[in-house]
């Protein structure tokens, strides 16, 4: 990012701004103020806030909203439907170029769109991108609100700061300006920030998730701490301070004044100008505990000397000697010479240069070196098409993103193994990924290769290592596969692993680990080929883990699956399917539920998915979940854990977790499975069973722990 000290500090940055109403779009002028390109992406009707007056007399037309106007400055504006294909591809195209996308829609609705985070980073591995919600993201933890609709009334209730406003512990008071949404938008923007400084520094982008409800709650920090020392529950107070006195709001002639006394000198000042020097000398008050303990007398005392003069004698004599200040009206703020000399009344140029321009309340942030640019008239609908979408690069961004994941597929559809890559640090710090690009060289000399992506965490420090370990995971170490290939800082922490040869980091339940010396460094596009000379190796037993198609599989797994099918013996498949942590059921002739399965005369994966698309359902089967062989039948069940998309059609219903009624699931041994899963679906860790419809074994997909026996179907 370069930086132009004539220029705003953001200047270079540019950012997709999907926003809409206050939080996002105030998040977006911040940036904006600073020299950030911020493109708005607008549908035919605009941002809602368009619509929201009020307007000036001469707009008689109603074209510019205040509300639209102010937060909306400096901004261009895109016009894109992104439920139409070609909105979805300039989307793209515009995505390629992008420093930042921001959002405020409820969770799941970019995922329908196929432009949530994990689609765009793909295009764009340096992408950070922003989501504002009412109760945060699932991606951060999945709130029991986290479909809720939420506007700045429900934050400011539910995050605490409505609760500790207002005139007494009856009447909780809406803080006037809307700071459920700005002070969320204010925090989202200090995130971008950060992110974008992380991503100039290890090329990746990431995901930030900001809650209206935790941002306001982080607001009420006093409240907080006052329940954890105090064990109280605070509640409205007025204007007055529950800890301090005198502190808050004091009657004048013409108004009211705010005085803050903390220090005990500025009591002694306070006093003086009163004329109570012997009052303020008092042991009663001359503490800020014994002022405290006497809040009620001090502040009649203040009170009474307040009421007597107007706010302009009041700031003649009060004005710089202790915490004061005149409680503004707009129109006072306007004329107040501190506003005036800080130029915190900004202008907007009117879209009509005969019109007078508009004035906002400018940005607060003020730098030495880059002076915050001139602001811009806020854009009209669409009225920057012409800038982006007609000379972006004619190359089809679209093509390109298909292009990728058609080349994903392709390369996903060579199974392999799973491998984790550790080294050390210059510090001594152990430091690791997951790859399944391992591959053997050459047996004189030694050699094997490795793959690590540019825009990893830890690809600087594996280019500098003279060393490296490659460790064959076992099917037992999905889950620590999983915590390898996550963004998680310290994942060494949470594994199992111990000092090898040559101090290098290997992990015990692996089948083999080889120790190498770093042979050559190839740069190959997005990727560094690591080529290690193997110094040490050794093999262990265990079954190794298998990659396919984006998804794990056990070699184990499937040897029984290709035992079942050569006995001759009935195969029956099936499927767990999840929805938005809920569970699809089918419903029996005689009211009872079964897991999904294959009909008869297609009885396979295809057969599963076949019967669930012809009822306008979207399948994705994930792997092998259970497999029994009933005893009496001679028949085998497979089943797999999977997700589905779509509306529960005649004859099947969607139930939550805890609502699964276990009772009426017509098999034992589905309703055992189930059973399970509630349990294995909320810990985040499945298991694989292998049994009978009685008894069996179940492989839990983890590091650390061993397999261990369920009892049957009950």
């Amino acid at each position: 990012m370069e930086n132009n000290i004539s220029e705003g500090i953001l200047t270079g940055v540019r950012v997709l701004d999907l926003t809409r109403m206050l939080s996002g779009p105030y998040c977006t002028m911040m940036l904006a103020d600073h020299g950030a390109e911020v493109i708005k992406i607008e549908s035919e009707l605009g941002d809602s806030s368009r619509a929201n007056g009020p307007y000036r007399d001469d707009d008689p037309e109603k074209d510019w909203a205040g509300y639209f106007v102010s937060l909306n400055r400096s901004k261009k504006s895109v016009q894109l439907d992104l439920k139409t294909k070609s909105g979805k591809d300039n989307f793209r195209k515009l995505v390629t170029q992008a420093d930042v996308v921001v959002e405020n829609f409820r969770p799941g609705v970019m995922e329908r769109l196929e432009l949530n985070y994990e689609e765009l980073k793909i295009l764009n591995p340096r992408l950070v991108y922003g989501a504002i919600r009412g109760f945060g993201d699932p991606r951060s933890g999945e709130s029991p609100y986290v479909k809720w609709p939420s506007y700045d009334v429900v934050a400011q209730a539910m995050g605490g700061i409505m609760g500790i406003t207002g005139a007494n512990p009856n009447s909780p008071t809406k803080v006037g300006p809307g700071v459920g949404d700005i002070f969320t938008g204010l925090m989202m923007s200090f995130g971008i920030i950060a992110a974008l400084r992380s991503a100039d520094s290890t090329g990746e982008g990431q995901f930030i998730d900001v809650s209206m409800y935790d941002a306001v709650l982080s607001l009420c920090e006093r409240a907080v701490y006052q329940h954890d020392y105090e064990g109280i529950i605070p509640g409205p107070e007025g204007n007055g301070h529950p800890l301090l006195a005198p502190f808050g709001i004091f009657p004048a002639l013409d108004g009211q004044v705010a005085i803050g006394i903390v220090d005990d000198i500025f009591w002694s000042h306070l006093s003086k100008c009163m004329g109570l020097d012997k009052t303020g000398e008092d042991i009663k008050y001359f503490t800020r505990a014994k002022r405290r303990a006497n809040s009620i007398i001090v502040n009649n005392l203040v009170a009474d000397w307040t009421k007597l003069k107007t706010k302009s004698e009041l700031t003649q004599i009060l004005g710089g000697k202790v915490p004061f200040g005149p409680v503004n009206t707009i129109k006072d703020i306007y004329d107040d010479p501190h506003v005036k000399i800080r130029k915190m009344i900004a202008s907007v140029p009117n879209s009509d240069p005969t019109k007078k321009d508009w004035r906002v309340a400018a940005n607060p942030i003020k730098f030495s070196l880059n002076p915050t640019p001139k602001y811009k008239t806020p854009p009209k609908i669409g009225e920057h098409d012409e800038d982006y979408l007609r000379k972006i690069k004619s190359d089809s961004a679209n093509s390109d993103f298909e292009k990728t994941k058609s080349l994903r597929n392709a390369f996903g559809n060579f199974a392999t193994g799973v491998t984790i890559v550790t080294t050390n640090d210059k510090n001594g710090f152990p430091r690791g990924f997951t790859a399944n690009s391992f591959t053997s060289v050459s047996l004189d000399p030694p050699l094997l290769l490795v793959c690590i992506a540019k825009t990893a965490f830890s690809a600087s420090t594996f280019k500098k290592s003279e060393l490296f370990a490659i460790n064959i995971l076992s099917e037992s170490q999905r889950e620590l596969s999983g915590l390898f290939a996550s963004q998680e800082k310290d994942k060494f922490k949470l594994a199992k692993w111990s000092v090898g040869p040559k101090s290098l980091p290997i992990f015990r339940e692996s089948i083999a680990h080889f120790i190498c010396e770093r042979h050559k460094l190839v740069d190959a596009g997005d990727h560094i080929i690591l080529i290690g000379k193997v110094q040490e190796h050794a093999v262990f037993d265990g079954t190794p883990l298998g990659y396919f198609k984006g998804n794990y599989f056990s070699v184990n797994h499937d040897q029984a699956l290709i035992e079942a099918a050569n006995t001759g013996e009935l195969v029956d498949i099936g499927g767990v399917f999840s929805k938005d942590s809920k569970i699809l059921l089918q419903e029996t002739n005689n009211q009872k539920y079964i897991i999904p399965r294959a009909p008869k005369e297609n009885k396979s994966k295809i057969g599963l998915c076949r019967l669930l698309e012809n009822l306008d359902l979207e399948p994705q089967l994930n792997f092998i979940y259970a497999i029994y062989r009933d005893t009496e039948t001679k028949s085998h069940t497979i089943f797999y854990n999977g997700t589905v998309n779509g509306k529960a059609p005649d004859g099947f219903k969607f139930f939550k977790l805890d609502d699964i009624p276990l009772k009426e699931i017509l098999l034992p041994a589905e309703r055992s499975m189930l059973e399970r899963y509630k349990r294995e679906f909320k810990h985040g860790t499945f298991g694989f069973y292998e049994g009978s419809e009685k008894s069996g074994t179940v492989r839990k997909i983890s590091p650390t722990e061993n397999k261990y026996e369920i009892k049957g179907a009950k």
